[in-house]
């Protein structure tokens, strides 16, 4: 979608349904409100917190349904959905039987930006999205661009695009969900970091959820990114319809190639935004100018490299992003060292794709894991560890699915099994973890699950293992 398409839709008067209250849904009831549309938001919760939502905007003059989000509004000429939504919802198989369009926030976000909008630089893949964006977002900031961190990441792309703030270019984070609803994005440059089986309930199969991921590609102008270690991306960008004389530019975390960008004797290099690719390679930064330098967060920073200097950012900025950038909590934090044991909170990998990547940065390693499976498999990711593992403490719902396959891939080592839900439970494994570890080895908690079954969210799973690390710390000073 070119510039002349920006703001394409006279919205007053327009009978627009929102399909849901939350981060998304809000913002966009009141942006359509204050455009002249007639918004009803239709809700499948009927709460106290979506009762006082709603009260908010019908004080505004939205209409709002609660505790039917199935039926589709009389008059209704466009939807505006949350991204959770399925699409197999009847909301939507009404949408489609009468011809009317579903778009997500982000799509929103595209249609309302206005004439002179930062360009976008994406990013999706099944782990690594948000690092990934903060990254590009510092090495941005590090180049002196006005930019922020938004979509999926927590701001709203609505808020970002329709606020006071002026942008020279964003940085954005996009699910597999959100791209799936927005038909006419078309980013500057986009990423998609990596494919494994993920969301497949929502999806309806993993050639459906690939398809939605791809879709970050369609229209770039200057660099579709992709994993090449990963050929799924790069299956991708060959299926997209990009803009005449857009590049499709790889990173691997071995020597690159002409058009890629990978590491040479510990030092981040591009052969893919300099004068002469076949001969040439530019130095970016070093590895240790990486936090933390596990191998699947320097990919993270070879995509953010990647796709700051398709947007025209010196060497030098990729290097002075890469050292100022902060990881979030539990993203393979190192918690303490004790007595000569490092303990390691990666409470964020909840699937078993962002386990790997979490148990191949270490060795040997004592793996804390278990939670809610959501229907994975664990021998695959098991029999690549097994010869890391010196041993495992397992928790949580689905702890016997990693045990069976221990069991088949790992007999060798030795396992606790914790049966026990209660709030000691995180401290009792970090405890038989210690007992297990030898001076020199790593704890580390990378669950290769959900938190549901024990905690809140993974965030609470995570302060649980380091509070129970740093009273082990205590004790044993």
């Amino acid at each position: 979608m070119g510039s002349q398409e920006v703001n394409d839709v006279d919205w007053q008067g327009k009978h627009v349904t929102v399909a849901g209250l939350g981060v998304s849904g809000i913002p966009a009831a009141r942006a359509l409100h204050e455009r002249g549309a007639l918004v009803t938001v239709v809700n499948d919760g009927d709460d106290e917190r979506s009762r006082a939502q709603a009260a908010e905007l019908e004080a505004l003059g939205v209409t709002v349904r609660l505790g039917d989000g199935d039926t589709l509004p009389k008059s209704t000429e466009l939807v505006v959905t949350a991204p959770g939504w399925k699409p197999g919802k009847p909301l939507f198989r009404a949408a489609a039987e009468a011809g009317v369009p579903v778009w997500g926030d982000v799509e929103l976000a595209w249609r309302l930006r206005g004439p002179d909008a930062a360009p976008w630089l994406a990013v999706t893949g099944t782990n690594g999205k948000t690092t990934t964006v903060r990254m590009l977002a510092s090495i941005l900031e590090a180049a002196g661009l006005r930019t922020a961190a938004v979509g999926n990441i927590g701001v709203s792309l609505l808020d970002a695009v329709l606020g006071d703030e002026t942008y020279d270019v964003l940085a954005v984070e996009l699910s597999s969900y959100q791209l799936h609803w927005a038909p006419s994005l078309r980013a500057h440059s986009g990423a998609v970091l990596n494919l494994a089986p993920d969301h497949l309930d929502w999806h309806g199969s993993m050639a459906g959820y690939a398809a939605d991921k791809g879709r970050i590609y369609e229209g770039n102008s200057v660099a579709c990114v992709y994993n090449a270690q990963d050929g799924a991306t790069e299956d991708l960008v060959r299926e997209a319809d990009v803009e005449e004389g857009c590049r499709a530019i790889g990173f691997t975390l071995g020597t690159p190639g002409p058009s890629q960008l990978g590491v040479v004797d510990g030092i981040l290099v591009d052969r893919a935004f300099v004068a002469n690719r076949q001969k040439q390679a530019q130095e970016l930064a070093e590895v240790g100018d990486v936090n933390p330098p596990a191998p699947h967060n320097i990919a993270n920073a070879l995509a953010a490299a990647a796709l700051a200097r398709a947007f025209g950012v010196p060497p030098a900025a990729v290097r002075d992003g890469l050292r100022a950038f902060r990881p979030d909590a539990h993203r393979i934090e190192h918690v303490a060292d004790v007595s000569g044991v490092s303990y390691i909170d990666d409470s964020k990998a909840t699937n078993t794709h962002a386990a790997e990547a979490s148990l191949a940065a270490y060795e040997p390693i004592v793996w804390i894991a278990g939670g809610l499976a959501k229907g994975a498999t664990f021998d695959e990711l098991v029999s690549g560890a097994a010869k890391r593992l010196r041993g495992v403490v397992l928790m949580g719902a689905d702890r016997a699915l990693i045990r069976e396959a221990l069991a088949r891939h790992a007999p060798e080592v030795p396992v606790v099994d914790l049966d026990r839900t209660d709030t000691g439970a995180m401290s009792a494994a970090v405890r038989e973890a210690a007992r297990l570890a030898r001076h020199g080895d790593t704890v580390l908690l990378a669950p290769a699950c959900a938190s549901m079954d024990m905690f809140v969210n993974y965030n609470k799973r995570g302060e649980a293992f380091a509070d129970a690390v740093r009273q082990l710390a205590d004790e044993s000073a």
